[in-house]
């Protein structure tokens, strides 16, 4: 017999083989992930957006991040449809970056490390490529804003105490310039705008996503003076700008109004004009053009973000482009005055950068991301639906069916809900999830259950407290409804979620687990109580806001009482527990708590946890592993007999 030559040899045992886990993971119970499976996948795996970051402030040219390799780096783009070239070559995803304006001679960034979110500021230099860190490298850094002259750069900053965000002010060319402009309490200030002549910076102060305030800080003095004041009903003021001639602030708001509107106040008067009336949805974000003529906004339209333009003086609109059907987001003006940036997702295309020139009407796609050779026509089309709740409140779902004809029959279904709790489920691009659609025909249900942002502020809070549980029987009325569809399988029933998502499957399996075949629960909370003592400083408060303050002792007997840690042995179904080890928000303590209570119940649980991480998996090959891996445990407990 003819021997094969060693390398062959060694090269089928290798393949045969599957592949090991990676020294960074800690896997329990999961199977091993073969090489046909990586095969079946892999052209679900190599999807990849592009984001805008900036318009370079002298040519026409665009900061953008995308991922070649492991995370998502900064990419210069110097064309419509032009070449991606790469400038920064980390190992960490980066986060915000821009350039400086006027000269345009570097860029500053955020960049955390192994998910921690403990930001921290560099510059990178054009010239010769150079990072220079410009913060403490251990504190956590956020929201870096440009002086229009590109001298200063404002931030805000835990470095005092670890837990109140201050504000800080800094040459960046020149790093000990450094200084603590002003002391706040709380963790949820930010900086929004400088001013016009760079005197003063616009500050929002955040206390929950129903209540929030904006003030002026003098960028010398630090002395601090606030625009809106506590009123009867909780008003929240999100996205703000001064207006161009500096007498104004142009900003979101919930006052006297169910959903965020566009209004102008006078600074000297405090007088409001309301710029969106006419509009029954919530304003995401604006920006005004550098002649503040006009003034560019995103609104939320059943989950859709929407680009309209209007005129700054009068509030009547003006020509916009028409776009692609998909979502619009992180719009800024070139320093040109016409060409407006902004991102674009769809169903049918991850996340893509465009740009409109409101002079001659002219649309231009910068970036063209890739689907991993996978055809995006064939990509599903979401539907919308309504529902009526246990009480009556109307409720909603974003839906995806597979192709009945490529599966036809009652099809399983994975319930999705989303985190936050505040965050919303919006149609998009299903990335690695089409696998799902297209490959094993398992349908996919995202709700909206009550205590979702996007339908108004009333709905908002209707999980706030001792209301909690409330959201999670909006899930029964989702069930009810897949068990009415005909292509529906309501006897393969799986729920997952990620964040406060991660509690919602939870509590689900503990209220559903006669219903439900399987449930995941990506960096979840267990226990509320728990949650709140260990959760990051600057974080706590935020959330006793939300969840309810557990040093009231009967706010802590209901956190307890409906903690699903606190109810392991109702759940009777397999569970997958997935967890970054580094997470600020929602502690690996909570998962590892979680899983204990499961196996001392005698359930059935598999864990997967990166040392790598923190609130979900950035890095690619960590992403990759847990999407196996949740196939696997598909495969295994929601599609097998």
């Amino acid at each position: 017999m003819k021997l094969l030559p060693i390398c062959l040899t060694v090269f089928l045992f290798v393949a045969a083989v599957p592949a090991q886990v990676p020294d960074n993971l800690v896997v329990e119970g999961v199977p091993a992930i073969t090489p046909e499976l990586r095969r079946d996948v892999a052209r679900y795996l190599e999807f990849r957006g592009a984001a805008f970051h900036g318009w370079h402030p002298i040519r026409r040219e665009m900061l953008i991040t995308t991922r070649f390799a492991d995370t998502p780096q900064l990419h210069l783009v110097k064309m419509p449809g032009g070449a991606r070239k790469q400038i920064t070559f980390g190992t960490e995803p980066v986060g915000a970056a821009q350039f400086r304006p006027k000269a345009g001679d570097f860029i500053v960034f955020s960049q955390d490390s192994g998910g921690g979110e403990f930001y921290q500021l560099y510059r990178h230099d054009l010239h010769d490529g150079r990072n220079t860190l410009l913060t403490d490298g251990k504190s956590r850094n956020t929201g870096a804003r440009f002086s229009h002259s590109g001298i200063d750069l404002a931030y805000t900053s835990t470095r005092r105490n670890g837990k109140d965000n201050d504000i800080y002010v800094m040459v960046p060319s020149e790093p000990k310039t450094d200084r603590l402009l002003a002391e706040v309490t709380g963790g949820g200030w930010q900086v929004l705008d400088w001013s016009p002549d760079d005197s003063l910076l616009l500050v929002m102060q955040y206390v929950s996503i129903n209540e929030t305030y904006l003030h002026v800080v003098d960028a010398r003095t630090g002395k601090r003076s606030q625009i809106t004041q506590p009123s009867k009903e909780k008003v929240a003021y999100g996205h703000a700008r001064f207006a161009k001639d500096g007498k104004a602030i142009y900003t979101t708001s919930d006052d006297d109004s169910e959903f965020q509107q566009l209004v102008r106040i006078d600074l000297k008067s405090g007088e409001q004009k309301n710029l969106t009336a006419n509009i029954a949805w919530d304003v995401e974000e604006f920006e005004q053009s550098p002649d503040g003529k006009a003034i560019a906004f995103v609104t939320n339209e059943a989950g859709v973000g929407t680009l309209s333009l209007i005129d700054a003086k009068n509030g009547k609109p003006l020509s916009k482009p028409k776009l692609p059907l998909g979502t619009v987001s992180s719009l800024e003006w070139h320093s040109n005055g016409h060409d407006l940036a902004f991102n674009l997702s769809s169903a049918k295309s991850p996340l893509d950068v465009y740009s409109f020139d409101v002079r001659t009407g002219q649309l231009e796609r910068w970036t063209e991301s890739e689907t991993g050779g996978l055809n995006p026509e064939a990509f599903v089309e979401p539907e919308i639906i309504k529902l009526s709740s246990f009480d009556g409140l109307l409720i909603s779902a974003v839906i995806y069916r597979p192709d009945p004809k490529k599966f036809p029959g009652p099809r399983p279904v994975i319930i999705n809900i989303h985190g936050g709790p505040e965050g919303q489920s919006r149609p998009g691009f299903q990335a690695r999830n089409n696998y799902f659609l297209n490959e094993l025909g398992v349908a996919i249900v995202y709700p909206n259950v009550r205590g979702s942002s996007g339908y108004g502020k009333t709905f908002l809070t209707l999980d706030n407290g001792f209301k909690r549980e409330d959201s999670v029987r909006d899930i029964a009325t989702i069930i009810s409804w897949i068990a009415r569809q005909p292509d529906f399988n309501h006897n393969r029933l799986a729920v997952t979620g990620g964040s406060y998502g991660g509690y919602m499957s939870l509590a689900c399996m503990v209220m559903y687990a006669d219903i439900l075949r399987c449930g995941i629960d990506v960096v979840g909370i267990s226990n509320f109580v728990t949650f709140l003592n260990n959760t990051q400083d600057y974080r706590r408060d935020l959330r006793r806001v939300e969840y309810g303050d557990e040093r009231d002792p009967k706010m802590k007997e209901f956190l307890e009482r409906i903690s699903p840690s606190n109810h392991a042995a109702r759940i009777k179904k397999p569970l997958f527990v997935v967890q970054g080890k580094n997470d600020p928000r929602v502690p690996v303590t909570e998962s590892e708590q979680m899983v204990k209570a499961i196996r001392d119940a005698g359930g059935k649980v598999w864990y997967l946890m990166a040392k790598d991480e923190g609130h979900g998996f950035a890095r690619k090959r960590n992403a990759d592993f847990q999407f196996l891996s949740t196939i696997l445990f598909y495969r295994e407990n929601l599609l097998n007999d």
